[in-house]
């Protein structure tokens, strides 16, 4: 854990924001994934947005902090954008996948969701490849 760039890390689990700004906005995906989850600006509104956010980026932190001992201490970029791809891909959006397929929720919200978490640890997989 003494190898692990702190910094890095920390720019990491920021970036899951600026990613998850853009992607749930408006703009790309944001109407669709509130009509395939069934929620409103009015449901949305009446959240905590101390606690969603708060808790949101303590788990982006722990997330990025784990890919990047996974990585160890000197990760190229290729092996820090391939694994994060992969990660994104084979982990996070398959586990997605499972997991709706026994709910029975939409093929594009599992697009949707699975997409973001597949850029997510290719954004973390790049930040951590680039500053080591």
């Amino acid at each position: 854990m003494s190898q692990v760039n702190w910094l890095a890390v920390m720019v990491a689990a920021l970036s899951a924001f600026a990613l998850g700004a853009l992607w749930y906005s408006p703009i790309l995906f944001g109407k669709s994934w509130m009509a395939l989850t069934g929620l409103d600006q009015e449901a949305l509104a009446k959240r905590s947005p101390v606690l969603v956010f708060g808790s949101s980026f303590l788990l982006s932190l722990l997330a990025a902090a784990v890919f990047a001992m996974f990585l160890g201490s000197d990760p190229s970029l290729g092996l820090g954008v391939g694994a994060g791809v992969a990660t994104g891909l084979a982990w996070v959006a398959a586990s997605y996948g499972i997991n709706y397929l026994f709910e029975a929720r939409p093929f594009r919200l599992f697009l949707v969701n699975g997409g973001y978490h597949a850029l997510q640890f290719t954004l973390y997989g790049v930040i951590l490849g680039l500053w080591h």
